[in-house]
């Protein structure tokens, strides 16, 4: 009986076609979002809402009373001086962490004699009060509490105990960290772009702070993430916030620097009679 033995070109070909079908089948899949890379635009402006403790639910007032033994224990490890002074305290509205109960404490004894820090209590029981240094008499404690890394470690550990699913409300977790460290954010947003055929309003005459980016964030190829905005509530001198948080959510950095404005001041346009440019011409 007779065999044709295959020529050894078609013998390499078919576990190279099998390897290359395979690898088809398994890559067919969406990626998952956490590896998706791109810039995208995260919608309209937000901010966090600031409450008196007047304007605060009385079931949060009765929270932050349960809490304060706790919170003036974790003050004093700080040399706060929780104890001594006229404190007051304000919630921090921030429906991305819905769990706790953020609060900022300050006592002002002079323009430059501010203390404040900011706390974070958990509604459910489950978890610790935590606190996080600002100011101490003018001063920052250690580094800068928006760049810091006692900010930034009290922010992964508040957020691991909210148990909430991820993808995370990116946007309101940004604006979430910059109020915990002494900001009053409100992102900003570039101004409407002009219909065709009509010419972009001035600065002066719209609401927006010409600021020249807006609230983005960015997924990285590691399955990172990076958000970016631009807090307008220290106009006219906007700052920039970027947070870059790993594949598993946890905030690894944060900058804090001045925003990139386009100011455009206004000007009088000069009108010249016709005789001005041509002497020849004779009035009628």
């Amino acid at each position: 009986m007779l065999r044709l033995k295959p020529p050894l070109a078609l013998l390499i070909l078919i576990p190279v076609a099998a390897c290359a079908l395979l690898g088809a089948q398994t890559s067919s899949g969406a990626r998952p979002p956490q590896s998706d890379t791109g810039n995208r635009t995260l919608g309209s402006a937000g901010s966090i809402e600031i409450l008196s403790a007047d304007q605060m639910t009385r079931h949060d007032r009765d929270l932050e009373a349960d809490a304060e033994a706790t919170i003036q224990e974790r003050a004093g490890f700080q040399n706060l001086e929780f104890n001594e002074g006229s404190w007051t305290y304000r919630q921090l509205v921030c429906p991305a962490l819905p769990n706790h109960l953020l609060l900022r404490f300050s006592r002002n004894e002079g323009t430059r004699e501010m203390s404040m820090f900011s706390a974070a209590i958990p509604r459910g029981g489950e978890g610790k009060v935590r606190i996080i240094p600002i100011v101490r008499k003018g001063y920052s404690l250690f580094s800068p509490a928006p760049i810091g890394p006692l900010t930034i470690a009290s922010f992964n550990r508040i957020r691991s105990e909210e148990n909430t699913d991820w993808p995370a409300n990116w946007l309101g977790t940004a604006l979430c960290y910059a109020a915990l460290a002494g900001a009053n954010p409100q992102a900003g947003e570039l101004p409407p772009q002009p219909q065709e055929g009509e010419l972009a309003p001035h600065p002066s005459e719209t609401e927006h702070v010409p600021v020249t980016i807006e609230p983005t964030f960015v997924h990285t190829k590691d399955g990172g993430t990076i958000v970016r905005f631009a807090d307008v509530s220290t106009t006219p001198h906007p700052m920039e916030w970027n947070l870059i948080f790993d594949s598993k959510s946890t905030l690894l950095k944060a900058t804090h620097f001045p925003a990139y404005v386009v100011r455009s001041l206004p000007h009088t346009v000069g009108v010249l009679d016709i005789s001005d440019v041509d002497p020849a011409h004779k009035k009628p």
